[in-house]
């Protein structure tokens, strides 16, 4: 059973740093893409970044520059650290596993990132 459980979101004061985690089982890491995307209310859910299984990296041009998405194969785990915080970065976050874009993907609970002073 796959299973992406992620942490680390909460209420943080506009130009504050959060990091995000999402610890994966079920799935062999190593080999699959990871992104982290994120829908605000009343908005589609939309990529953040995503790192490759070789660790290349992209991201939203909204969050270029304030975040880092890394991985450590060893445990499983991705992570979104964002700095700069906006109130407009307010939304759930989904961690994602993609292993090929001809099957569907793996989707955590989600956690919640508030903005606000």
């Amino acid at each position: 059973q796959v299973q992406l459980v992620e942490s680390g979101g909460g209420l943080v004061q506009p130009g504050g740093s959060l990091r995000l985690s999402c610890a994966a089982s079920g799935i062999i890491f190593s080999r699959y893409e990871m992104g982290w995307y994120r829908q605000a209310p009343g908005k589609q859910r939309e990529l953040v970044a995503r790192i490759v299984s070789g660790g290349s990296t992209n991201y939203a041009d909204s969050v270029k520059g304030r975040s880092t998405i890394s991985r450590d194969n060893a445990k499983n785990t991705v992570y979104l650290q964002m700095h700069s915080l906006k109130p407009e970065d307010t939304a759930v976050y989904y961690c994602n596993a993609r292993f090929s874009y001809s099957v569907p993907a793996y989707w955590g609970q989600g956690t919640q990132v508030t903005v606000s002073s």
